[in-house]
């Protein structure tokens, strides 16, 4: 009932790529299902990707003007590698749900804003598909955050009639979806915790010269020593301390936050390694500070011995971190998104096809708990597509 055929696109805070999915879903809310089709990888250049990351602190008008349809192009060729990945043709895709690539992000300011960018009407335009974007804008008008977005699917995902569940993305930014045994929507908890993987991978850079950008399989840190008396500089961080609801980005551990772990690391005297190491124990930290903080005081002691704590995102593939991790957090059982079937990287875009097709159905996708929202909205534009078959 209500089957379609719906393309997801997600390029996180990183900006390294877009993922991006086609997945047959059925149904809406707690009776959705989505079945992954194809799950494929558009990498972005190293001088856009520089370009972009320019434009989210220190981009001209005219820059972001001009990037916004220039990935726009990017995004609908990612679409449509998808789409051929799964032997499928544009005409038979019902829409396209594309998040965009974040360059700013103003939850706290006088006038709470957003802007994601990645044209719609180009992704439309060169697939004739009806493309569904700016998810974000409707939960802020709403008076929400407008972020986190994916609780609504990690909901749909992941919810146990029996166990409790932390969803834990490890991207960019690090996030969680915590979910009770059979929670309803209004239910849900979820926010982010502080910096994933962008400030290891700011760091790693800034320390190579730029010959790697991630620390690849957390090698590196796990060759240096913690520095306690700069984690708990780092850990004073103001939105560490913040109350919910709560979103972070590179506005808060971008550049400017880079710059000074680099400046106190260089008067702590401490080698590359073990300020690498600082900074991969400061996300494992800032996450079971979260943990302590918001969740695991919702869980009695038979709950906390089920927890089952579920991770995603590139943060994933860094062992380092996740050793560090479960030695911060304590209790429950680590899981990857592998073990129910989903590939790590797909899930955020595999979310953003959720979102498209609720959208499509007149279905609110936020959650309104996790946001701040004033009530449940419907989220996104609809850019419809041509409306005609094209041979791509």
């Amino acid at each position: 009932m209500n089957r379609k055929l719906i393309v997801g696109l997600m390029s996180g805070t990183s900006a390294d790529g877009i993922d991006a999915v086609v997945a047959d879903i059925s149904g809406s809310g707690r009776t959705l299902r989505p079945q992954l089709l194809a799950h494929t990888y558009h990498a972005f250049a190293p001088a856009l990707r520089k370009r972009i990351l320019h434009a989210c602190l220190h981009g001209t008008v005219g820059e972001i003007c001009e990037l916004n349809f220039e990935l726009g192009e990017h995004f609908a060729r990612a679409a449509l590698a998808a789409i051929r990945t799964a032997r499928l043709k544009p005409a038979q895709i019902a829409a396209i749900g594309s998040h965009g690539q974040t360059v700013h992000h103003l939850p706290n300011a006088k006038t709470a804003s957003t802007l994601q960018i990645g044209e719609p009407c180009v992704i439309a335009e060169r697939t004739g598909i009806t493309t569904v974007a700016d998810f974000r804008v409707r939960d802020m008008a709403a008076g929400g955050q407008g972020a986190p977005l994916v609780p609504y699917a990690d909901w749909v995902l992941f919810t146990h009639e029996t166990r409790p569940r932390i969803v834990q993305n490890l991207g960019g930014i690090g996030n969680l979806t915590f979910l009770r045994p059979g929670a309803e929507l209004e239910e849900v908890i979820a926010f982010d915790t502080g910096p994933g993987n962008m400030v290891i991978d700011a760091v790693t850079t800034a320390l190579s010269r730029g010959r790697k950008t991630y620390d690849r399989n957390g090698r590196w840190a796990a060759s240096g020593q913690t520095s306690d008396k700069l984690l708990r500089e780092c850990m004073k961080h103001p939105f560490i301390r913040r109350g919910l609801p709560k979103t972070t980005g590179r506005e808060e551990f971008g550049e400017k936050f880079l710059q000074w772990l680099l400046a106190r690391a260089r008067r702590l005297r401490l080698s590359s390694a073990d300020t690498l190491a600082t900074a991969t124990e400061f996300t494992a930290t800032t996450i079971a500070s979260a943990y302590r903080r918001f969740v695991l005081p919702k869980l009695n002691a038979r709950e906390l011995e089920g927890l089952q704590i579920i991770l995603g995102g590139g943060g994933v593939k860094n062992p380092t971190l996740v050793r560090m991790l479960f030695e911060h957090v304590g209790v429950g059982t680590l899981c990857a998104h592998e073990d129910f079937g989903i590939d790590s990287s797909a899930k955020e875009p595999l979310a953003f096809a959720i979102l498209a097709h609720e959208t499509l159905l007149g279905q609110p996708g936020n959650v309104p708990s996790a946001t701040g929202a004033k009530g449940a909205v419907v989220l996104g534009k609809i850019i419809p597509g041509l409306g005609t078959k094209r041979d791509h």
